[in-house]
């Protein structure tokens, strides 16, 4: 396991079984959306290979303060599907 250098929390987080994963997923995350570019949970999904609801909730941790209070921008495109772009607090 790497160093903890996120605070991730919930009520089925198991520290030991979830940081790992969870850790690599925000750099995914982060390493693809700092470029500002509108995307669907399904084009970050593809591109990243995290699941859809593992995209949405990490996308979500942008916002917290612990995590950076970054700004994370939705754009509704038709028929309940949304777009999202991430614009980080540096």
């Amino acid at each position: 396991m790497q160093q903890n250098e996120f605070d991730f929390d919930g009520a089925v987080y198991v520290k030991e079984r979830d940081y790992d994963r969870l850790a690599n997923n925000h750099h995914k995350l982060k390493d693809l959306m700092k470029d500002q570019v509108f995307r669907t949970l399904g084009q970050i999904s593809e591109l990243t290979n995290i699941p859809p609801a593992s995209v949405s909730a990490g996308l979500r941790d942008f916002r917290k303060a612990k995590f950076g209070s970054h700004i994370l921008n939705r754009k509704y495109l038709g028929n309940g599907l949304y777009s999202y772009q991430l614009i980080l607090n540096i």
